[in-house]
């Protein structure tokens, strides 16, 4: 019996020491989306003893019901179409479980950090570790590395993949920082480093992400109606569209543009404009909400920071003239901001400890570095206005799909509550940012690569993306306008990241039976089942605007986004003055079929890139330019009509 014991003990010992590590049960849990480009050299492990302001973002309860919500009161065939939730209800639909906040806090216990360490912001959604680079590593199975650009010398941190415990994985979405990479920087010249790298490092940077381009033309003429081919005009897009509309609901209706720091309007830009188009605005200012310290600047001009700015206000001032515009800027003058800093301003259930915020994509504040804001993070100052326009955007390929994805929740969120996100959908057609494609076999963005590119956030399907049009040379506004092919070319396709949203299923089916596209699954996603972008467009293509003391031609899906948001603004001022609320998430309006006579359907035309023509404009919904542009006349009183 002493002998068997004895060697029970031994075969246990054996089993002991023949037991699996405790990687044993991890999974990889994100890779990076996309490799840097060749520019972007790896120097150096990072040191083990620097300090990462950690973010485990939890699982959400009920994200498999997020478009269930948002059809509910979106869709004009619900009954409860309107119905639009409170912030505080939309917090209480999405926190994470008591099971996954626990589940990760013991994990992290057990892995040695001790209680007092950690922190659960105030919407439960993120728990928060000021950990070492030795502990991250050793939480997440990874290595940090420090990458180098060969020109500029600036640096960030990366890892390539991440890890996690098989059962911790379901209760996390996304840790930050790790994969996320930024791959481009700033060509500016003159501009302080930092200034120049945030510009860069930021996903909402004001150029040359979806910026307003020029060709260098002077108009030299007051154009007129009859030239609106060659020059665009306030007074082109309200012939165009039909937008006669005076608003009345000034005091309850709202607006908001964002721009993102060091973008920003020159007051005597705007008089100019509005002293040849407007005149009873010169002297008007939009409403400034500074959000993380952010101003309109005046300390650099020129046209890469006072061009789209421009754009929007002298524009969607006129157009929705008396109403407000709010003006969201975004970031400081040292850090500047992404996507997520906009929201967390209009979303406090978003936010939490120094914002959540991906440093490498975002501002993080306060900011600390000299001539940086030094105040509180912007968290939840502002209610969301009812229309949102964003004129900025990233590729796709460059975000990983949960971060992607945890952003466009987001917007489905403020959509529930009532607001309505428009996103420019790119200019460079099938390409990404500067004609950029994919190329497959280095998993880098090239000139050379032949996959489409898409845009995100337009890419969202909680997002209302807007292509771009043109009244075709020699026509005028009383005719039908193409597809943008001057400049610019409407940014449209398919994304690689996002399934098809219920509400679009029908047109997009039948865009792909009856007009198949001619290219493989090598150059897009040609499955049928992913979301396809844009979903309504409006002109992109000469427009006049006053920038930097002289006039300027200007083009791209950048000026379509905020004509729309004056659009959808003035529609929403005619519902508040009926005693309905603002219409919300608008794309299930816009597919449905009794929607599509307020839709001027664009046939001719096409968005090339990446060596192709890219898709073409069809009857019906296109990958080039949506439904179409709106006719405001005809789609104000259908959207008035519904509860």
């Amino acid at each position: 019996m002493l002998l068997s014991w004895s060697l029970f003990i031994l075969a246990l010992g054996g089993l002991t020491f023949a037991a699996p590590s405790r990687r044993a049960n991890y999974v990889v849990h994100e890779k990076r989306a996309a490799e840097p480009s060749p520019a972007w050299v790896q120097s150096r492990r990072l040191e083990s003893d620097k300090i990462l302001p950690m973010r485990f973002g939890l699982t959400q309860s009920n994200l498999d019901k997020v478009e269930d919500i948002l059809m509910a009161v979106s869709h004009p065939h619900s009954a409860d179409y309107g119905k639009h939730l409170s912030p505080t209800e939309v917090i209480e639909m999405f926190k994470p479980s008591s099971e996954t906040i626990e589940a990760v806090k013991n994990w992290l216990i057990g892995s040695g950090i001790s209680p007092e360490r950690i922190r659960l912001s105030g919407n439960k959604g993120w728990i928060e570790l000021n950990a070492t680079v030795a502990e991250a590593e050793d939480l997440l199975d990874t290595e940090y590395h420090v990458y180098e650009h060969e020109e500029s010398g600036l640096e960030q941190i990366s890892c390539h993949s991440y890890s996690l415990p098989a059962h911790v994985q379901p209760h996390i979405e996304l840790v930050k920082p790790t994969v996320h990479f930024n791959h481009r920087v700033a060509r500016d010249e003159g501009a302080p480093g930092k200034l120049k790298r945030k510009r860069e490092s930021s996903l909402g940077k004001p150029s040359p992400y979806n910026g307003p381009k020029t060709n260098g033309e002077h108009p030299s003429v007051a154009p007129s109606l009859d030239s609106c081919d060659e020059y665009i005009t306030p007074a082109c897009l309200r012939a165009l569209y039909n937008i006669y509309y005076v608003p009345t609901q000034t005091g309850k209706n709202t607006y908001g543009v964002v721009e993102f720091t060091p973008q920003a309007y020159l007051p005597t830009d705007l008089d100019m404009f509005f002293s040849n188009y407007s005149p009873s605005l010169v002297g008007t200012r939009p409403v400034l909400v500074s959000i993380d310290g952010g101003y309109p600047q005046a300390q650099y001009q020129g046209f890469d920071y006072n061009g789209e700015s421009d754009l929007d206000f002298e524009y969607a001032m006129s157009l929705v003239t008396p109403q407000n515009v709010t003006l969201l800027q975004t970031g400081d003058m040292v850090e500047g901001a992404g996507f997520d800093n906009w929201l967390d301003a209009v979303d406090a259930s978003f936010c939490t400890y120094e914002g959540g915020d991906d440093p490498s994509q975002d501002g993080i504040y306060p900011d600390t570095a000299p001539g940086g804001y030094n105040g509180p993070e912007s968290c939840g100052i502002i209610a969301p206005p009812y229309v949102v326009s964003t004129s900025y955007g990233q590729d796709e390929f460059t975000a990983t799909p949960a971060y992607a994805i945890r952003q466009c929740n987001e917007y489905a969120k403020l959509g529930m509550m009532g607001t309505t996100v428009l996103y420019a959908s790119g200019d460079y057609g099938v390409a990404g940012f500067g004609g950029e494609c994919i190329d497959t076999a280095t998993n880098t963005e090239s000139v050379n690569g032949t996959r489409f590119n898409p845009d995100f956030p337009a890419t969202c399907p909680y997002v209302t993306a807007v292509g771009a049009t043109q009244v075709s040379p020699g026509y005028t506004v009383y005719e039908p306008e193409s597809a943008a092919e001057t400049v610019i070319y409407s940014g449209g396709g398919f994304s690689n990241i996002f399934a098809m949203p219920s509400y679009q299923a029908a047109a997009v089916t039948h865009y792909l039976e009856a007009y198949p596209p001619p290219y493989t699954a090598a150059q897009y996603n040609n499955s049928g089942n992913v979301r396809a972008f844009p979903d309504l467009a409006a002109n992109g293509v000469n427009y006049v605007i006053a920038i930097d003391g002289e006039f300027e031609l200007v083009y791209g899906t950048s000026a379509s986004s905020p004509v729309v948001g004056s659009m959808i603004t003035l529609v929403n001022d005619a519902r508040l003055g009926a005693g309905k609320g603002p219409v919300g998430f608008l794309n299930p309006v816009i597919y449905t079929p009794g929607f599509a006579s307020a839709f001027h359907d664009i046939t001719n035309g096409s968005n090339q890139g990446c060596g192709t023509v890219g898709f073409t404009t069809e009857p019906g919904w296109d990958p080039v330019t949506g439904v179409g542009t709106p006719d405001l006349t005809i789609l104000m009183p259908m959207l008035l009509g519904l509860p």
